[in-house]
């Protein structure tokens, strides 16, 4: 899936440095974003990716989007930070094919690389830190951007490229297993393309040559998922970057992730997400 990898696209929402105390709590936070930080004195606690973390003095700690966490300071500590949307080739996620490590030891070089982002980043620092208020106005800002110097956004791209691939691993999320050799990664790109139309099993198959359950016997020894099952998830998670990101009625995003019926589209996110649309949205965007 290295192919892929070439169509990476990072976009820059905030970066800053912060000194943070007690205050600094927050519980079930997520944002439609990737968070990155390099901790640079004192400690902190975070919970996500069902693990603990304690956040230690130069040390590195990666939050993927859309991804449910916690955290809290019980004293004191500083931080850079960083906040950006990943995206590969027609909204596919790298998270959805490389496995990453969380927590990692800082470099001199990626505190550097920190102090050169914030210095042709000079405006996007964090005012809140209430991470539901910055969430929503980093969202602001990013469907309303200013204009900016292309060589600092290739710069910016190259930054936060090279400080997201300290946390990957070598080995891929899906493993080539299974008996069919063709290309299943270009169904990835068709189902991230066509979230807002029907798309059936049955379809899919036949764009491999393939019966459909030998199709989904396929899909399910190399991605560990039924593509029903795989559909319905990128359906609601286009869904919560809509909610998140939009002012789009409850009707309207269902349409365009191509569940036209509202009532099916609330017990569909209920049943994956854990808490209705509108209450999704409410928690999140609520200051």
């Amino acid at each position: 899936m290295n192919e892929l990898l070439q169509f990476l696209k990072l976009s820059i929402l905030h970066a800053g440095y912060a000194k943070l105390d007690n205050t600094w709590s927050y519980d079930n936070v997520i944002s439609p974003f990737v968070r990155l930080f390099l901790i640079t004195k004192g400690e902190a606690k975070a919970y996500y990716t069902n693990q603990s973390f304690d956040l230690k003095k130069d040390h590195m700690y990666l939050i993927p989007s859309f991804t449910y966490n916690n955290y809290s300071c019980d004293v004191y500590h500083e931080q850079y930070y960083t906040g950006f949307f990943e995206e590969i080739k027609l909204g596919m996620s790298i998270f959805n094919i490389k496995k990453f490590k969380y927590e990692v030891k800082a470099s001199a070089a990626d505190f550097d690389l920190f102090k050169r982002l914030i210095e042709i980043n000079p405006n996007k620092s964090v005012l809140e830190t209430n991470p539901k208020a910055h969430i929503n106005n980093a969202l602001s800002d990013y469907n309303n951007p200013e204009s900016t110097v292309l060589n600092n956004d290739i710069e910016t791209q190259g930054i936060l490229s090279i400080l997201l691939s300290r946390f990957i691993e070598s080995s891929d999320v899906f493993a080539n297993k299974g008996s069919f050799k063709g290309d299943l990664n270009k169904v990835l790109i068709y189902i991230a393309k066509h979230l807002d139309k029907e798309i059936t099993v049955a379809s899919l198959a036949k764009s491999c040559n393939l019966s459909a359950d030998h199709f989904t016997r396929s899909f399910c020894a190399k991605f560990n998922i039924t593509p029903s099952k795989y559909i319905q998830l990128k359906r609601i998670e286009r869904a919560q970057f809509l909610l998140l990101s939009t002012n789009d009625s409850l009707k309207q995003i269902a349409e365009k992730v191509g569940l036209n019926n509202l009532s099916y589209f609330s017990r569909k996110f209920t049943e994956i997400a854990g808490v209705s649309p509108a209450k999704f949205r409410k928690q999140q965007l609520s200051l």
